[in-house]
């Protein structure tokens, strides 16, 4: 016999689980807050901006060739900015206790398209440490790039700085607490149904129906307790006479 589940039955379920539901959404809500707040270590950011373009001409002198080129540049600047030749002078010059493939996981080289401007972002768990390795790695390329490529074309735009109050950008604890939520809620609704599913017993007539596929001839009204209780007393007075 196929089995067949309506929406109402769905609703059902979800009503008469209601309690183990919120619980896994309100446990997987507090353990995001815990780890977010008490366990996962802040981490801060900081960024730098490098300017590429021609320093030896004005710049009413630049052709859209020399643009041109200067964007293709980029992409190979943003290889070498991350490259060990750079980063083992940063990581000296900071005295770093890492190594420059650790060092490059911390550090971001992006630009905005047809921009020539470099950002390099750096994330760190100390505020004024990301800053420190933002404009030293900024100081670096621009000493270096010369004797690497032959050219002359990069300036720091923008030295990274820190604030009075630095907020981390992660974790983001009211993120992560909204993903436990949906992810208790989920896990919630899921164990209602299975739950649902393994409960075998027979709990009403259309059960019994469903069970024996026999149509339902007729029910047996229950009998209340206060009914039992006056037939126990009326026997027991019958006996006693």
């Amino acid at each position: 016999m196929e089995e067949t589940i309506s929406l109402q039955d769905l609703f059902k379920t979800l009503k008469k689980r209601l309690a183990l539901i919120l619980t896994c959404m309100i446990l997987a809500l507090t353990i995001a807050g815990v780890v977010s707040y008490l366990l996962m270590t802040p981490i801060y950011q900081s960024s730098t901006q490098i300017l590429v373009n021609q320093t030896q001409q004005e710049q009413e002198q630049f052709t859209s060739q020399e643009i041109q080129t200067n964007l293709q540049l980029i992409n190979t600047y943003n290889v070498i900015i991350k490259s060990p030749a750079i980063l083992e002078k940063v990581i000296e010059r900071l005295t770093l206790d890492m190594t420059p493939s650790q060092l490059t996981q911390k550090i971001t080289v992006n630009s905005a398209e047809n921009s020539q401007v470099l950002n390099v972002t750096v994330q760190d768990p100390e505020p004024h440490r990301a800053a420190d390795i933002a404009n030293t790695t900024a100081e670096v390329f621009e000493e270096e790039i010369p004797q690497l490529m032959n050219v002359d074309n990069v300036n720091i735009l923008s030295p990274a700085v820190v604030g009075e109050n630095p907020a981390p950008v992660k974790p983001d604890p009211m993120l992560n607490m909204a993903i436990g939520a949906v992810i208790g809620l989920m896990i919630g609704v899921g164990i209602a149904f299975l739950l649902e599913y393994l409960d075998t017993s027979i709990k009403n007539e259309r059960d019994v129906e469903e069970l024996l596929d026999m149509p339902i001839l007729g029910l047996i009204s229950p009998i209340p307790d206060s009914d039992v209780n006056l037939d126990n007393i009326v026997r027991n007075r019958r006996k006693r006479r």
